[in-house]
């Protein structure tokens, strides 16, 4: 019997991989997912075939995210109080990972509104290594895709962070600023609506206020509570500008 070379060995492993059923990949570390599934494509699938489509003259949102907007989850029925807003955040992840998946998570739920929240786990190099212009490219690439699909396009800032507390010493602040100056800018010479959070979030030190977050990160629920009504004055924008209300 001859001996496997290594090619033969990595496409065995990867049809061994495919031909797993969707089940066996629940319940694996991240570090098993990230091999696996690493989109996380997973995670929604079967709540987005349960959703079906929007009901006649409904104006559907999805909010893509990490885990600033999937933590959002849990206040959406008091503070969005019978909207068809749809959470769509994963924590952990990159742009990379959410334009992988934008097409499942966004595209396929036909909203009206997409609601995107995205670029600082890339600052803090969740999946590696990432530029400011690489940010800035998978953002452009998730709005265009929206608009090429009749979906209006929300761009929201990134929250403001002193420092990582995973990952120290990255100075993301200046950074932060700097992609949010780019993404106001595409905003407004692309047909999107800015949504700005820093401005209402930032301290002098251009980091979280200490009473909106526990970790200079993630929003407690009064941080939340900032974000919902500027969340609504975009979102009734971008329905202005599409001709629905």
């Amino acid at each position: 019997m001859h001996a496997l070379r290594p090619g033969m060995l990595l496409c065995a492993s990867i049809v061994a991989l495919m031909a797993l059923p969707l089940e066996d990949l629940t319940g694996q570390t991240p570090d098993d997912r990230l091999r696996i599934d690493w989109a996380y494509l997973e995670r929604y699938r079967a709540a987005n075939a349960a959703l079906g489509s929007p009901r006649a003259g409904e104006n559907r949102v999805v909010f893509i995210g990490n885990s600033i907007t999937e933590g959002w989850a849990k206040y959406f029925p008091a503070m969005f109080p019978a909207k068809p807003y749809v959470n769509r955040g994963i924590g952990g992840q990159t742009t990379p990972q959410m334009l992988v998946r934008f097409r499942q998570d966004v595209i396929a739920l036909e909203p009206a509104v997409v609601v995107i929240l995205a670029g600082t786990n890339d600052i803090a190099g969740n999946t590696g290594p990432s530029t400011i212009e690489m940010i800035e490219d998978n953002l452009a690439s998730m709005a265009e895709l929206a608009q090429a699909n009749g979906i209006a396009v929300v761009l929201s800032s990134v929250l403001p962070v002193f420092d990582y507390p995973w990952r120290r010493g990255l100075e993301p602040a200046p950074k932060i600023v700097a992609l949010n100056a780019w993404m106001k800018q595409y905003a407004a010479t692309h047909g999107a609506v800015y949504l700005d959070y820093h401005a209402a979030m930032a301290d002098e030190r251009q980091g979280m206020k200490s009473d909106l977050a526990g970790d200079g990160v993630h929003p407690n629920e009064a941080g939340y509570r900032i974000m919902a009504p500027l969340a609504e004055q975009a979102i009734a924008e971008a329905l202005r500008r599409k001709g629905r209300r």
